[in-house]
């Protein structure tokens, strides 16, 4: 009898964090114990001298040529979801597939045992498409990375942050509820997920006109519309420092490519209309919002000018879009991103 032995290819993506990523490496390789497969670190145009320390990293670690990890240049930053594509589309040294990809985040440490907790349950469950692990940070508080799809009524929840609101609106809000079972989700997030290669032979890798942020919601979206599950498995435990490489924590002002991708996922999912609607929502919740911050003492914890920012980024879409024909949305900002 032939025993099924699956093969996993690890992707670790760096932009401009290569000690991180090498640390990344080195909880990937233990996490790899018993798991048939690779490792692959990619790096997304970093153009800061990443490349030699992640190869001088690899060599010291005594990986060389022939062993379980490689490293590769994309030669430009063309976003997350475009270095993953890159890693992913790499394959096996032999030239073969493998059976799953596993994405990793440069600032993410899985846990032993952590791969093949995810490997076991897509094994067993031939309808899973993909499954995302259990995060929290280095202080032990666990991540929230199980979620519902965005919608209209998320939208308005989300900024207006009223509790009877959210109250009735609770089958809309993203963040689910940490599960303490196995559960099928909507989307998890892409810092540590395996995903069924068959699954992305049917409906392509992510979308790379999402340069970051929703592109894992929307490869979720697009699973699900392929009659894909996609399950959070709280057994497979990573730590991930978090906005390590986007700088997400000590932004000042929301950058643009934020907005793009919001827009795009929309447009995209729901179509442009819907797309404008969902816009007026969360500008209606933070206007909300706004009048109880002023008559409380309560703090509005979101960047700065975040809604001028999101009403100008819409009037700029509607208006590229009566200019040039164009989308309007989805077109990144090159010079930034992981």
């Amino acid at each position: 009898m032939v025993v099924h032995n699956p093969t996993v290819l690890t992707v670790i993506l760096n932009y401009r964090t290569p000690e991180m990523s090498l640390r990344s490496l080195d909880a990937a390789y233990r996490a790899m114990e018993g798991v048939a497969g690779e490792i692959v670190v990619v790096d997304n145009g970093s153009g800061d001298g990443s490349c030699e320390v992640i190869t001088a990293g690899i060599e010291a670690r005594g990986w060389a040529e022939g062993t379980r990890v490689r490293f590769a240049a994309s030669g430009r930053n063309g976003g997350f979801g475009a270095g993953n594509n890159f890693g992913m589309g790499l394959g096996l040294s032999d030239g073969s597939k493998p059976d799953y990809v596993y994405i990793l985040n440069s600032d993410a440490f899985p846990e032993p045992g952590a791969i093949n907790a995810l490997l076991e349950h897509l094994e067993r469950t031939p309808a899973a498409g993909m499954a995302g692990s259990h995060i929290r940070g280095e202080d032990d508080v666990p991540h929230v990375t199980a979620f519902r799809f965005p919608s209209m009524a998320s939208e308005f929840e989300g900024a207006v942050r009223t509790g009877i609101v959210s109250r009735l609106l609770r089958r809309s809000i993203v963040p689910l509820p940490m599960p303490e079972t196995p559960t099928a989700v909507d989307w998890v997030a892409g810092a540590s997920v395996l995903m069924r290669q068959e699954m992305l032979d049917q409906i392509g890798g992510f979308d790379e006109r999402f340069f970051l942020y929703f592109e894992e919601t929307d490869l979720c979206r697009r699973a699900e519309g392929a009659g894909w599950q996609v399950w959070y498995l709280p057994q497979s435990r990573v730590v991930h420092v978090g906005s390590v490489s986007t700088g997400m924590k000590g932004w000042t002002r929301t950058p643009g490519y934020w907005f793009d991708s919001r827009l795009y996922y929309f447009t995209k999912n729901h179509g442009r209309f819907y797309a404008l609607m969902a816009t007026l929502a969360r500008v209606m919740g933070a206007a909300i919002w706004r009048v109880r911050v002023a008559i409380s003492s309560k703090e509005l914890g979101e960047p700065p000018h975040f809604l001028r920012d999101l009403i100008g980024h819409g009037i700029a879409s509607v208006l590229r879009r009566q200019s040039d024909g164009g989308p309007g949305a989805g077109d990144p900002l090159r010079e930034e991103g992981k």
